[in-house]
C-alpha cells in the first residue's frame, strides 16, 4: 500500500474523526491522548506529538514503520508510540490503539482500583474485566513493559495514575471500548456512593451467557473476571472491597450497619429536589 493511497487517506480521516469525538466527549484535554491505526505488518499511522486531537487534519497524521521511525510526515510522532508498538507486537489481531484520559476511568486508575467486577451485562459480554497496569513513567519503555502482560486477554486496560488503553480490530471498535469503560466507571462510582455495587451472581452470568447466543461461555467469564468472587475465586480486598459486597436490604459495610431503604429514601428526596429546581 502506497504512502498516499486511498486506503491510507481513509485511515488518516478516521483518526481525525476519533480525535474529535474524544475531545468533544472530554476523554482528553489540551494535547493529551494518542491514536494509531496499523496499515499493514510494516507500517502504522499515529497522531503527532503536541497537537490537540480535537483539531487534527489528515495531513497531520504521521506514518511510521514498526520500529517507530518516521516514513511520512513533518511532525514528531506521539511520545507514546512505544506503547502502541508493543500492542501491535503482542496482538496480530489488533488494527488500532487508543490512549486517553477519560475522567471517571482515570479516577479509578488514580485510585489504583481495576474495573473487574461483573456489574453491567453489556461490559461482561463485550469486554470482560478491565485490569490495572502498574504505574510507569509516560512515554518510556517501562510503560510498554508494565502493559504488555495484560495485552493477551484484554482489550481495555487502566494505566495507574495515567489513563486508559483500548484496542480493537479497527479504530472505531477501539473508541467504542473507550466509551463503554468510561460509562462503566461512571456507573461504578455512582454505585459506590449509594453503598456499593452488587455484582451479578454465577446463575445470572450463566443466563447471560445463554441469551448472548453462546458468544460468552461461563468459563470465559470466570477467566476474565477473576476478582469479584462470584465465580468462586478469592476476592482481593485491596481492589475496593465495597464493590464486592452482596447482601440483603439490611447489611453491613466497612463495619457499619447500612439500611438500603434509608439510602433509597435519601436518593429519592435528592432527585425530587433537583426536579423541582
Amino acid at each position: 500500500m502506497a504512502i498516499t493511497s486511498p486506503q491510507v487517506h481513509i485511515a488518516r480521516t478516521q483518526i481525525c474523526e476519533i480525535g474529535r469525538r474524544m475531545y468533544a466527549k472530554g476523554f482528553i484535554a489540551s494535547n493529551d491522548g494518542n491514536i494509531s491505526i496499523k496499515i499493514d505488518n510494516r507500517r502504522l499511522l499515529i497522531t503527532p506529538a503536541g497537537v490537540s486531537k480535537g483539531f487534527l487534519e489528515p495531513d497531520d497524521i504521521i506514518m511510521c514503520d514498526m520500529s517507530g521511525e518516521v516514513i511520512a510526515g513533518t511532525s514528531k510522532p506521539s511520545s507514546e508510540i512505544k506503547l502502541h508498538l508493543e500492542v501491535y507486537r503482542k496482538r496480530d489481531d489488533v488494527g488500532a490503539v487508543v490512549h486517553a484520559h477519560p475522567p471517571y476511568a482515570t479516577g479509578f486508575a488514580v485510585a489504583r482500583i481495576p474495573l473487574t467486577i461483573c456489574i453491567l451485562p453489556e461490559v461482561v459480554i463485550s469486554i470482560g474485566s478491565i485490569p490495572l497496569a502498574s504505574y510507569a513513567t509516560p512515554s518510556t519503555d517501562e510503560l510498554a513493559e508494565v502493559v504488555s502482560p495484560h495485552l493477551e486477554k484484554n482489550n481495555a486496560i487502566l494505566l495507574a495514575n495515567h489513563g486508559t488503553l483500548t484496542i480493537g480490530e479497527d479504530v472505531f471498535e477501539a473508541y467504542y471500548v473507550l466509551e463503554r469503560i468510561e460509562h462503566l466507571a461512571k456507573v461504578s462510582l455512582i454505585a459506590r456512593q449509594l453503598g456499593g455495587a452488587r455484582p451479578l451472581g454465577e446463575e445470572e452470568l450463566k443466563k447471560l451467557a445463554e441469551v448472548s447466543g453462546g458468544t460468552v461461555e461461563v468459563g470465559e467469564i470466570e477467566k476474565r473476571c477473576s476478582n469479584c468472587g462470584v465465580c468462586g475465586k478469592p476476592v482481593n480486598n485491596k481492589l475496593g472491597s465495597q464493590d464486592t459486597k452482596v447482601g440483603d436490604n439490611q447489611g453491613e459495610r466497612n463495619g457499619l450497619k447500612v439500611d438500603n431503604s434509608v439510602i433509597s429514601s435519601i436518593v429519592d428526596d435528592v432527585v425530587k429536589k433537583i426536579a423541582e429546581g
